[in-house]
């Protein structure tokens, strides 16, 4: 009998050891998360991942900051001197503010910000509130008095003799001179306002509440017209949500906001007007009254001879540049783009009489130029590669700078080189050779551009270049990440996959925890956002940071990012397999997380979770109902989970226009039957983005299917969380992954805040 009694103590002290033993490993795991997470990274454990040029207004040169671990040094680049040189006498500086303040100011942590260049000698900067302006020739600084800043609801006109207004919605000028005001449009009531705009955000107070006042109004160059719009609000509908945080309410708060939902015909209109000045007359230009989801935008030529506007037709399938000829008032098509799925991709830029404009009606987002006064249109440096920006445009020197990406043999596709091309010699010319990606900003005046160079695992290289050469002129910073490398942090790997289709090449990057053991089995996290307009792919260094996938693995996952079929950044038959499929688009990431599981055995394929946000919360809970198999827990947060429920423009440009079966059949609503896993919805009860009101649905869809899940409501945020509420929901998801597919108990009490 003693001797059972001895097993028994021996066997209760061998599971209270590693109980212990067990609560102190994830202890150390968490601690270990937090130390990741981008907020106790960035600028603490890793500086000038992203340097920052701002350029002076006399293109004489630009300032920038670099950081290091125990100060914060302004930095300067003179043209004529090409050497990086302090932009001001910190030490100097400092004692000056100690002094105006009363407090003590120490030159390498300046609390300075809203920096402003005036000339060599002096510049603006902002502390407390408070405009300076520092003498950098006798250092001394002078407290500026603050501008009236000017009415947001007025703009003046470029000769400075008219300021432009609007009063009982109607838009009216006032001379500068004499202030006498002229009434320019009669017709303006509530609900039909001249000179505004519908804005993204306005809430209303209540069912009937007042919008947020809103302006806008174009000038031409030499102060003859004005170009706007009328905002006709009378048949459109509104979307609803309730306010419970405030303190001070015991009734939750009705909001209203203006919002069209796919298909919608009660929308936001926008009607284009012109107003002569000279003549105090309202002119209809003969552009069409569109919704706010595909309204008409316009610009004016140099010498106002011409107003240009483009516009998208309902459904994102025709696509207009037009020309509105103010002598004539005539319109002349320019450009006409159409397309069988949609267009999301169009931009162009105007210099004298050529327009520049990026089209994928090639195949691929390519650019073309157009002559305007000839109406032909040449297709500029045609291949198989995706154009991301048209950088500078020189019509004179005829030389055209952009961005592209795919161009280069044997390279990620999702890398951005710098190229020029020139029409003169009909050749282009990469400018950034180095195999990463480049992060390039251009100089005024075109003769210079800086770089941030780097990759998912090459720290950033900043360096200023020539732009007609391409010749490196000065490196003005390298990341520094020591004591991320003391944390004994390895980048994600980059890996490849093949696609549903059996032949496409498919990318991803995966983080693994910094203690990673091959010889552990562990649950696999797919970090998700198949929303067509984006890839999720970490291109450059900050990045692979900032995405907290790093602090996510060190809990004991291995965490993946996938860009399918359906996503952008490649030819257009490549990113068209999401339209009216966007349910789909996980099967590529299910396809490749079976091919990483056969290459490395540490991934255990009966342990898959996934979470999202907004679009990619919509993966998020799909995941679980299109593949309830395979995907085991996931974490939805601000989700737009049934796309007839979403703003328009979003889902009319990707589901398709009218709505039609696909949408029904694709939503997590009527899918909720199939779920078997573990699902946490989360969502801002004030969301104006994505109103809430579809996760409320899919729950109650849930209910009635009687299926097993969890739900958080946040009652006071809006699509993004902000401060304690993002601690909690970090919280949630991390616990919610370390329980239900760890099999750990988490924990609850930690800090967010390292030593």
């Amino acid at each position: 009998m003693k001797s059972f009694f001895r097993l028994i103590l021996l066997i209760s002290t061998q599971f209270t050891f590693y109980n212990s033993s067990l609560a102190q490993n994830i202890e150390d795991d968490y601690n270990r998360a937090v130390s990741f997470l981008w907020r106790n990274v960035n600028n603490k454990k890793a500086f000038n991942l992203n340097v920052r040029t701002n350029w002076f207004p006399d293109s004489t040169g630009f300032w920038y900051v670099i950081l290091r671990s125990d100060s914060k040094n302004f930095m300067k680049i003179d043209f004529e001197t090409m050497k990086p040189e302090s932009w001001f006498d910190q030490d100097s500086l400092a004692l000056l503010l100690s002094k105006e303040l009363d407090e003590e100011i120490t030159p390498l942590d300046l609390p300075i910000n809203n920096l402003r260049y005036i000339d060599k000698s002096k510049i603006e900067f902002k502390v407390k509130n408070e405009r300076f302006v520092l003498d950098l020739n006798e250092y001394r600084i002078e407290k500026k008095e603050n501008e009236a800043v000017q009415k947001k609801r007025e703009i003046k006109s470029p000769d400075g003799k008219w300021i432009a207004f609007s009063k009982n919605y109607n838009l009216f000028i006032r001379s500068v001179e004499t202030d006498e005001e002229i009434q320019l449009s009669t017709k303006g009531r509530k609900n039909y306002e001249y000179a505004g705009y519908y804005g993204w955000a306005d809430i209303m107070e209540g069912e009937n509440g007042d919008r947020p006042e809103n302006f806008y109004v174009s000038w031409s160059p030499d102060s003859k017209w004005i170009a706007t719009s009328i905002c006709d609000l009378r048949s459109a509908n509104k979307m609803f949500l309730l306010d419970h945080s405030i303190d001070s309410l015991y009734r939750p708060k009705l909001m209203s906001y203006y919002r069209g939902s796919p298909g919608d015909t009660n929308m936001v209109y926008m009607i284009p007007v012109l107003f002569d000045i000279k003549n105090k007359k309202e002119i209809n230009p003969g552009l069409p009254r569109n919704t706010h989801i595909n309204n008409v935008s316009v610009r004016w030529s140099e010498k106002s001879d011409k107003l240009y506007a483009d516009y998208l037709t309902r459904g994102y399938q025709n696509q207009y540049v037009v020309s509105v000829d103010m002598e004539t008032l005539e319109l002349d098509t320019l450009i006409s783009e159409q397309s069988e799925t949609n267009i999301d991709n169009f931009e162009y830029m105007l210099d004298g009489d050529k327009i520049v404009f990026i089209s994928e009606r090639s195949g691929w987002r390519q650019m073309y130029m157009l002559d305007i006064e000839t109406g032909a249109i040449s297709h500029i440096a045609p291949g198989e590669y995706y154009v991301h920006d048209v950088e500078f445009f020189n019509q004179d020197k005829g030389i055209v700078y952009f961005t592209a990406s795919g161009k280069e043999n044997h390279s990620n596709p999702y890398h951005r080189y710098l190229y020029k091309y020139s029409f003169s010699e009909g050749k282009t010319q990469l400018l950034t050779p180095e195999k990463l990606n480049h992060e390039i900003n251009f100089s005024p005046c075109g003769k210079y551009f800086t770089d941030n160079y780097s990759s998912h695992k090459q720290p950033t290289v900043t360096v200023l270049c020539e732009a007609s050469s391409g010749k490196k002129l000065v490196e003005l910073a390298k990341a520094d990440i020591e004591e991320l490398n003391k944390m004994n942090w390895e980048p994600p790997i980059q890996f490849t996959a093949t696609a549903r289709d059996g032949k496409t090449e498919i990318y991803g990057a995966l983080w693994r925890p910094s203690n990673f053991d091959k010889n552990k089995q562990y649950p696999l996290i797919d970090h998700s956002y198949t929303g067509p307009h984006t890839q999720m792919f970490p291109r450059y260094f900050s990045r692979v940071l900032s995405l907290d996938n790093q602090a996510l693995a060190e809990l004991g996952f291995i965490v993946v990012m996938i860009d399918g079929l359906g996503s952008s950044g490649r030819s257009k038959a490549f990113h068209d397999v999401s339209y009216k499929n966007m349910g789909l688009n996980l099967t590529d990431h299910v396809k490749a997380i079976q091919q990483l599981a056969q290459k490395y055995k540490w991934i255990d394929l009966e342990r898959i979770g996934i979470f999202g946000h907004s679009a990619g919360a919509y993966d998020a809970a799909h995941a679980l109902l299109q593949f309830p198999d395979f995907y085991k827990v996931g974490v939805a947060s601000s989700g737009d989970h049934d796309h007839r429920m979403e703003k328009a423009w979003w889902p009319e440009m990707y589901m398709g226009w009218p709505v039609d079966s696909a949408y029904h059949n694709q939503s997590n609503i009527t899918m909720a039957g199939n779920l078997k896993g573990k699902l946490l919805l989360v969502h801002g009860g004030i969301d104006e983005n994505v109103n809430p009101s579809a996760t409320f649905k899919l729950a109650d869809a849930l209910v009635k299917a009687d299926k097993d899940f969890d739900m958080l409501i946040f009652p006071s945020q809006r699509h993004g969380y902000s401060g304690k509420f993002t601690d909690y929901f970090i919280k949630k998801r991390w616990n919610y992954f370390v329980e239900h597919l760890l099999d750990k108990k988490p924990i609850w009490d930690f800090s967010f805040e390292t030593e």
